[in-house]
């Protein structure tokens, strides 16, 4: 039965590649890579909450730990995206860009 829910909510990986590169066809190879990220995506996220929830539910943290522990773990994250390209930086309104940093990050990216 499990499998078969997940196979289930695994259908939506075709409507989030469609809403990020258009109608393709199944074969196309972009479409592929972005279907199998969004799958994998989606059972990630189906997966952590079961865990999440689990263990919530048996005592072994609180939801107040975990929402601690995902506040140090979102800001950790965020850091090291901001090493990785530097000039870029998330903000609560999107990412800040410090040109001209920015610029020479994203020399060679496509258009």
């Amino acid at each position: 039965m499990t499998m078969d829910k997940l196979n289930r909510l695994a259908k939506w990986r075709s409507v989030f590649a469609a809403w990020q590169l258009g109608t393709r066809a199944d074969t196309d190879p972009e479409c592929q890579a972005v279907r199998d990220h969004r799958e994998a995506t989606i059972l990630l996220r189906a997966e952590t909450s079961a865990l999440v929830g689990l263990l919530t539910a048996k005592g072994v943290f609180t939801a107040a730990e975990f929402a601690a522990q995902l506040d140090a773990e979102a800001d950790a994250l965020s850091a090291m995206y901001a090493r990785r390209w530097p000039g870029m930086r998330a903000t609560d309104l999107g990412i800040a860009y410090d040109m001209p940093e920015a610029l020479a990050t994203m020399k060679g990216w496509r258009p």
